[in-house]
């Protein structure tokens, strides 16, 4: 990174700088310059004349300013020449180049900070003492997005949201797998969640018009304080999961809106099948067909009123009271009864949640 970082700076400033100028680490290598075609040169003369052990030395005809300075310094800007000249402007650009740097570590340690207290990898009673060192503002209120792609790509899908969300000190991109990507993102206080899905809604028209692929996004609720940030995390990853066995069509899917979704997938497998056995006693759900489970759908749809579902499946309203009376007579419960068609939409979930996962003994 460094190298890259003092390459760019080094380019800014050669057209105001009428000599060679460039920088070199504490082997001596030319690691960022002027003249491209030096990049690379190892020059002996550096570590033979002690540069790495004073602020400024002039070898080899040309001038060095070490900088970034820790226990010892690890890089010094030269500038061709030994007269007042390179001298002045070695020391200036030394300055520039090591208060750049220190800016951008503590971007990416920021960044590694964020990815390590959403992933759990740090201890709580260390996640203020490095708040503190980062002057991480603590109180204010952040969502973790969790940006999940669907096909393999060759694009740098991490890149691509980083370049959505540039300032680096408020929005973080995580990178989590091959195929998820996590976007920590500062919000204003009360923030409505319709708003957190229209900006997760425009990051996924923005990757399929300019990038033509497809991704889902999770989102999490919005959190005060960089330690809950696991939770929404978490959240972001539960509603990927949840939306995936419940809501197959859906690509925005946010944690405060899975309903009742969120608590049977929390529930354990063979508690499901215990139910479904219950509530079954007469015939399994196995034996509705698709058209009668169609109709079904429908009549939920359509909040159980026969005049309306008739009318959208476009059968007669007998044909339909008929089907009804077909489901009552397998099942045991009649559609038409308000606690009836409750414990049949569960029984309806739970069946699809038992389908994506194996039971568990």
């Amino acid at each position: 990174m460094p190298n890259r970082l003092f390459q760019g700076i080094i380019n800014q400033m050669c057209d105001a700088v009428d000599r060679t100028i460039g920088v070199v680490d504490d082997t001596g290598t030319v690691i960022a310059c002027s003249e491209l075609g030096i990049i690379g040169e190892v020059r002996k003369g550096v570590i033979t004349a002690g540069v790495f052990n004073s602020t400024q030395t002039c070898v080899d005809d040309s001038t060095y300013t070490t900088f970034d300075v820790l226990v010892r310094p690890e890089y010094a800007v030269f500038v061709d020449g030994v007269d007042e000249f390179s001298r002045k402007y070695s020391q200036i650009i030394a300055i520039a180049l090591d208060q750049i740097k220190k800016n951008n570590d503590e971007k990416f340690d920021r960044s590694n900070f964020v990815k390590n207290v959403v992933l759990d990898n740090i201890l709580p009673g260390d996640i203020y003492i490095k708040a503190r060192e980062l002057h991480f503002n603590n109180d204010a209120t952040r969502v973790v997005f969790l940006i999940r792609t669907t096909q393999e790509t060759e694009i740098s899908v991490f890149e691509i949201i980083q370049n959505f969300f540039p300032d680096k000190t408020k929005d973080f991109v995580i990178n989590i797998n091959e195929s998820d990507i996590a976007l920590v993102k500062e919000v204003r206080p009360n923030v409505d969640s319709k708003d957190l899905e229209k900006l997760a809604r425009s990051i996924n028209d923005a990757l399929l018009s300019e990038f033509y692929f497809n991704a889902v996004i999770g989102i999490g609720t919005c959190v005060t304080g960089v330690k809950e940030l696991a939770h929404s995390f978490k959240e972001a990853q539960v509603a990927l999961e949840v939306g995936k066995v419940f809501d197959t069509e859906k690509t925005i899917i946010s944690y405060e809106n899975l309903g009742i979704a969120r608590l049977i997938y929390q529930l354990p497998t063979t508690l499901c099948d215990m139910f479904l056995k219950e509530v079954f006693k007469r015939g399994s759900i196995e034996s509705l067909d698709q058209e009668t489970l169609f109709t079904i759908q429908k009549f939920f749809e359509n909040n159980l009123n026969v005049s309306e579902t008739s009318r959208k499946l476009f059968v007669h309203r007998n044909t339909l009271v008929y089907r009804l009376e077909k489901i009552k007579k397998l099942t045991g419960l009649d559609l038409r009864e308000f606690d009836d068609a409750i414990v049949f939409k569960v029984a309806l979930m739970v069946n699809k949640y038992l389908a994506s996962s194996p039971i568990k003994y």
